[in-house]
């Protein structure tokens, strides 16, 4: 097979690979009632004057699954992780104690396990969609190889394996969600 025809392959496999990777990424942050760190993953706070995830600034600790304990290096910061945490809008109120940051997990509710789902299948829409763009993009590829003088039957045989390798990927999200909405729903 010819060279460019492999690294094709090789590129459409790497970013639909990388789309998955990232659904799973997205889909950790969305707690199912286990209290977790990577609830509080993507919650930025102002450090210094620059925008700084809190897992950098902080020990982030899991006690037992219904608490989340946020113990800062820098007790200044304290005020500005609080604030943070409760901007994100992630459902928890945090406890103040002065050297610590107490977060109690509530039980999800039925209607919060629905918005979890509905927000785990927008996760794994995107990813779709970017899987697809990725196909896209290499059929298009596919084409400038047959203008190149590439033979047209080795281009279809590109075409096909490209939209095999879509159909094994986003089938990989599918399931992917499918564990995720059963973990939410499961009480």
């Amino acid at each position: 097979m010819n060279e460019e025809i492999e690294f094709t392959l090789d590129e459409t496999n790497e970013g639909m690979q990388l789309a998955v990777q990232h659904l799973e990424k997205e889909l950790q942050k969305l707690r199912a009632g286990k209290a977790s760190a990577q609830m509080l993953e993507g919650v930025k706070i102002d450090y210094y004057g620059a925008l700084t995830p809190i897992e950098q600034t902080a020990n982030i600790s899991t006690p037992d699954g219904r608490q989340i304990i946020v113990q800062p290096w820098d007790k200044s910061v304290l005020g500005l992780i609080d604030k943070a945490i409760q901007a994100a809008n992630l459902g928890f109120n945090p406890k103040n104690e002065g050297e610590i940051l107490r977060i109690s997990v509530p039980p999800l509710t039925e209607e919060r396990r629905r918005d979890l789902v509905k927000k785990a299948k927008n996760e794994a829409e995107n990813a779709k969609i970017a899987i697809r763009n990725i196909r896209r993009s290499a059929n298009e590829t596919a084409k400038k190889l047959e203008k190149d003088g590439v033979p047209e039957d080795e281009v279809d045989k590109l075409e096909a394996t490209i939209q095999k390798m879509t159909d094994e990927y986003i089938a990989s999200v599918d399931k992917i969600f499918e564990i995720k909405e059963k973990d939410i729903m499961t009480v």
